[in-house]
């Protein structure tokens, strides 16, 4: 598991482009049935060998004979609207498989900066997770949910529409939750609410809390 994870980070930090091929999907931080009961294996499956994978096959025609650039470059750079919406969803699901960890996996340390200032902000993580499955269960149609810190290391929860991505400067992102119908129409059909209910219990507090601290050292 902890060589998946640092696969994933190596993805994040360093670009695409050094693993042979200007954009290539990252693999997995975990084994396809990992996240059950939350996700199946199938719905695993459809997301990232089909949806996912699309968005990184999407930027390999569009930027065909262009000079590699990181997904956070294009993210602020691209003009064309094909682009920047293919790096968006490309981005968002590298955020999101990492957001999620085997049930139990990846508990909050209660002893973490991201604890003491969730305590301090929310009261408890209880209460900041009622905060993001509110915001999750009433978006209006597509987007994502974020876990966001500021330059002070204050915390938010925002909901974003369609593929919008957060990268204001000063803002690193900590978990984020897709609200696509795609992210849950095998297991869950339309029911929104159940899949989200069952998301938190997945939540993986250990990978965001390193984020938080090296975005606060």
């Amino acid at each position: 598991m902890k060589q998946r994870f640092l696969v994933l980070a190596l993805f994040l930090a360093f670009g695409h482009g050094a693993f042979g091929g200007c954009y290539v999907q990252p693999p997995l931080p975990y084994a396809r049935d990992a996240l059950t009961p939350l996700l199946s294996a199938d719905a695993v499956e459809v997301h990232y060998s089909k949806h996912h994978a699309a968005y990184y096959r999407n930027l390999e025609t569009l930027l065909a004979g262009q000079p590699c650039a990181t997904l956070a470059t294009l993210l602020r750079t691209a003009k064309d609207r094909k682009v920047l919406n293919n790096a968006q969803q490309a981005f968002n699901h590298d955020i999101m498989w990492s957001s999620m960890a085997p049930q139990g996996s990846a508990p909050l340390d209660r002893s973490s900066l991201l604890a003491v200032m969730i305590d301090a902000q929310f009261g408890s993580a209880d209460a900041l997770v009622a905060e993001v499955k509110a915001a999750a269960k009433g978006h209006f149609g597509s987007g994502w949910v974020w876990l966001l810190a500021d330059k002070e290391g204050s915390l938010r929860v925002l909901a974003t529409e369609n593929a919008h991505t957060p990268i204001d400067d000063g803002v690193t992102i900590l978990l984020c939750i897709d609200v696509w119908e795609h992210a849950y129409y095998v297991d869950y059909r339309s029911d929104r609410a159940s899949y989200v209910d069952t998301w938190v219990a997945h939540i993986n507090w250990a990978w965001a809390a390193t984020r938080y601290a090296d975005a606060m050292a």
